[in-house]
């Protein structure tokens, strides 16, 4: 049986494009601390490239991305397609926001492991990194 890592969680999380509602993603990078892990806050309004540079730069597990802009088509998929670019394959983007689930199996397909949308519970989204994660660490595989 494969030694599983014991490095703490490390999560990047970012508010893109001109959204300026930064409630939500601070309750979750409480939630996500509370829970263990490393949170890396960008802030507000950055770019797409900004936040997979800082992913590289930090060393991250997964970004976690939250858009109420109506931008997530293009920002979530210029986010997934930087880190395919630049080999973030260990690495999995998440978000939330405001989102049509139409638009949520579209996203998934361009490689955003999970929406969570308004009503998501913490528990559910620190379940759902921590799940990944140790999947992704006993099986040197990337989960999605």
């Amino acid at each position: 049986m494969p030694k599983l890592e014991k490095r703490k969680i490390r999560v990047l999380l970012a508010k893109a494009g001109l959204d300026g509602h930064d409630r939500g993603i601070k309750i979750i990078a409480m939630a996500l601390r509370d829970a263990g892990m490393e949170v890396i806050y960008l802030g507000l309004r950055r770019t797409p490239e900004e936040i997979v540079n800082a992913a590289l730069d930090e060393d991250v597990d997964c970004i976690g991305v939250s858009l109420l802009s109506g931008a997530h088509n293009v920002l979530f998929s210029k986010i997934a397609s930087l880190m395919k670019k630049k080999g973030l394959t260990n690495t999995f983007l998440f978000g939330g926001g405001i989102i049509p689930e139409d638009d949520i199996v579209r996203l998934k397909k361009k490689g955003v492991a999970e929406i969570f949308t308004p009503g998501a519970e913490t528990e559910a989204i620190v379940r759902f990194i921590e799940g990944a994660i140790a999947k992704r660490r006993s099986t040197r595989e990337r989960p999605f």
